[in-house]
C-alpha cells in the first residue's frame, strides 16, 4: 500500500432500503432519494431509447447486465478493501477476473498518484438538495488536491464525449457538493477510474469551470427529480 489512512472525517451510519421500488437512505430519521435514483429518474428521453433500442437487438440483454452488475460489485469490493488496507490477497483467486480488473486500476490509476485516502464507500447527503449516496472513495493527491474518486467497469472503452461519462461526472459532483456541505471541504475535482474486461485502464477527471458547470447542471437534475415526484404523489 502506497498511501496513508486518514481519518479526519466522520461519517454517518446509514441504511438502505427500497421506498415505492427505489433505493433510498435512512439517515437521522429522514429518508433521501439516492443518487443514483436521481440520475435514473432524470435520464434523457434520447438516453432512454437508446437503452431500449439496444436491449432489442441484443436477446441477452438482461443477462449482460446482470453480469456486468456482478463484475463491477466484485472489483468495486477488492478496491475498498485494498484502499483501506483489509484484503487479504491469499483469499482472492488468482484468475478472478474483477480482481484483475482491480489491480489494473490500482496499479494504473492509484499507485504512485494516491497521498491519502480519507474514505471508501462511505455515505454522504446533502439536507439543503434532499439526497444522499455512497461514494467509492475520498482521496488525496500528491499535489494535495482532495478528489472524489470513482470506479467503473465497462464492457468496452468509453470516450469522454459519451453520455455516461457525463452521468459518472454528474455522480461525481453531488457527492462533492454534499460532502462539502456536511464537512466543510471545498472538492472542486473528480476523477472517474475505469475498466474493461479485457483490461483496457482508462482516466477521466474533471475541475475548474467544467466542474462548476456541471455542478449546476447535476443540481437541476436533483430539482427535476423532486419536482417528478411531488407530481406523482
Amino acid at each position: 500500500m502506497k498511501w496513508n489512512i486518514n481519518n479526519q472525517f466522520s461519517y454517518p451510519k446509514s441504511t438502505r432500503s427500497l421506498y415505492n421500488g427505489s433505493r433510498h437512505y435512512m439517515i437521522n430519521g429522514e429518508r433521501l432519494p439516492s443518487v443514483t435514483n436521481i440520475l435514473q429518474l432524470t435520464k434523457s428521453s434520447e438516453d432512454k431509447k437508446a437503452l431500449e433500442k439496444w436491449k432489442k437487438e441484443n436477446k441477452d440483454s438482461e443477462m449482460i447486465l446482470r453480469e456486468s452488475s456482478s463484475r463491477g460489485t466484485l472489483m468495486h469490493s477488492y478496491l475498498s478493501e485494498t484502499l483501506m488496507g483489509r484484503m487479504n490477497g491469499e483469499l482472492i483467486d488468482e484468475v478472478n477476473l474483477p480482481k484483475k480488473m482491480a489491480e489494473t486500476i490500482i496499479s494504473n490509476g492509484l499507485n504512485d498518484y494516491v497521498k491519502d485516502v480519507y474514505a471508501s464507500e462511505e455515505c454522504v447527503y446533502s439536507l439543503k438538495y434532499k439526497y444522499a449516496g455512497t461514494m467509492d472513495a475520498l482521496i488525496s493527491t500528491h499535489k494535495d488536491k482532495l478528489q472524489i474518486c470513482d470506479f467503473k467497469q465497462k464492457n468496452s472503452p468509453a470516450k469522454r464525449e459519451y453520455n455516461s461519462i457525463r452521468d459518472y461526472f454528474t455522480q461525481i459532483l453531488l457527492y462533492a457538493t454534499a460532502h462539502n456541505e456536511i464537512h466543510g471541504t471545498n472538492i472542486q475535482s473528480g476523477i472517474i477510474l475505469m475498466c474493461t474486461p479485457n483490461l483496457i485502464f482508462q482516466k477521466f477527471e474533471i475541475e475548474g469551470q467544467e466542474f462548476i458547470d456541471l455542478q449546476k447542471e447535476a443540481l437541476k437534475r436533483v430539482e427535476k427529480y423532486h419536482e417528478i415526484i411531488s407530481q406523482n404523489l
